[in-house]
């Protein structure tokens, strides 16, 4: 992104969370278009001299004011950093141009340049990006070679990191393009086992990719690391019959299934993970596992949404969360209650890790 880019985010911010040096002051905070505000204290300097976070809010989206709380302790942390607010619906223009089809989005900006972007409510991700990206200092020259040895490198474990790689905007359950839909439609129509990376959210690996494939547009399928090609090549593989011979297939689900309930003694199938439960009866359930010290594994079904219907009929049991020891199923949340009560959850628990 060029400077007039930069300049236009800028413009139109409505608030500055601010760093601990550049707190936005109302009286002093000077008036942006259609009655936005920048960030006092804060010049279009800025934008070449710091990492700036951008976050595309609404007002109607409480997970906006959840992630706003997540900025401000992250600007307390990083003083060096500059975070500023745009609502998305105030800057159409804006948001069309920077692709924001969603709130909240954040644009990690440094150089005036572009270099990174996050789709959604995800506290640990964004936390990590901004510990990644301040730790770096301005960009190289364009001459410096070293950056472009270490992306190739970053690439080619990407592009080998399963045995079937799509890279795609979003995800498979997810996807945020007609393109990726089709793929990943007649992927799993081919029950071909793939794995994916959403080019939306690493802009270093979205524009490497291109150079580095050759390859101009998303999505893009590897084999065993090699370049197979976009849509356009798949739908030629899939009507010359050829398709189900170059990708490899996925496992039929109920030995997935079965796979997956005995990856550990211990395994929890739940919203959300260990760090951010995203129900509350996950939550319950993971507080009491953890007063019992023992070890155990989760799953998170909103990511798979194979694995979220498959497991109710495989297991006869409708709701989330489901805990199983040595693949056999325990029950959700009523019957690790009752357990716990009577005294018996720990010897359960337990005996799955004998």
């Amino acid at each position: 992104m060029g400077a007039t880019g930069a300049e236009a985010l800028w413009r139109g911010a409505r608030c500055g969370l601010g760093t601990s040096r550049n707190r936005p002051s109302p009286k002093h905070t000077p008036a942006g278009p259609g009655g936005g505000r920048a960030c006092g204290g804060m010049g279009d300097r800025a934008w070449t001299r710091s990492l700036v976070v951008v976050h595309f809010w609404a007002p109607w989206a409480p997970q906006c004011n959840q992630m706003n709380g997540v900025m401000a302790e992250l600007a307390r942390e990083h003083p060096q950093v500059s975070f500023v607010k745009l609502e998305a619906e105030a800057v159409p223009e804006v948001s069309e141009k920077y692709e924001i089809s969603s709130v909240p989005t954040f644009l990690f900006f440094k150089n005036s340049q572009k270099i990174d972007r996050l789709d959604g409510a995800h506290a640990p991700e964004l936390t990590k990006k901004v510990q990644r990206h301040a730790s770096v200092g301005s960009l190289p020259p364009s001459g410096n070679e070293h950056p472009k040895e270490d992306l190739s490198l970053r690439l080619k474990k990407l592009t080998h990191a399963a045995p079937c790689m799509l890279f795609m905007k979003g995800t498979p359950q997810e996807p945020r393009c007609g393109f990726s839909k089709q793929m990943v439609e007649i992927l799993n129509k081919h029950n071909i086992q793939f794995s994916s990376f959403d080019i939306l959210s690493d802009e270093e690996v979205r524009q490497g990719l291109k150079t580095y494939s050759n390859w101009p547009t998303y999505p893009q399928l590897y084999v065993s690391g090699e370049l197979i090609g976009g849509l356009d090549i798949i739908k030629e593989l899939e009507a010359s019959e050829e398709l189900d011979t170059i990708c490899p297939k996925a496992p039929k689900l109920e030995e997935r299934l079965k796979v997956l309930t005995n990856k550990a003694s211990v395994m929890l199938f739940m919203k959300g993970s260990k760090q951010e439960a995203k129900c509350g009866f996950s939550k319950q359930i993971l507080e009491i596992l953890n007063s019992t010290g023992v070890e155990y594994e989760t799953f998170d079904i909103l990511e798979d949404g194979e694995v979220r219907q498959g497991l109710k009929t495989y297991s006869n049991w409708p709701t989330y969360p489901q805990l199983y020891v040595k693949g056999e199923l325990i029950g959700g949340l009523d019957i690790v209650k009752e357990l716990k009560e009577n005294g018996e959850l720990l010897p359960v628990l337990k005996g799955g890790n004998e």
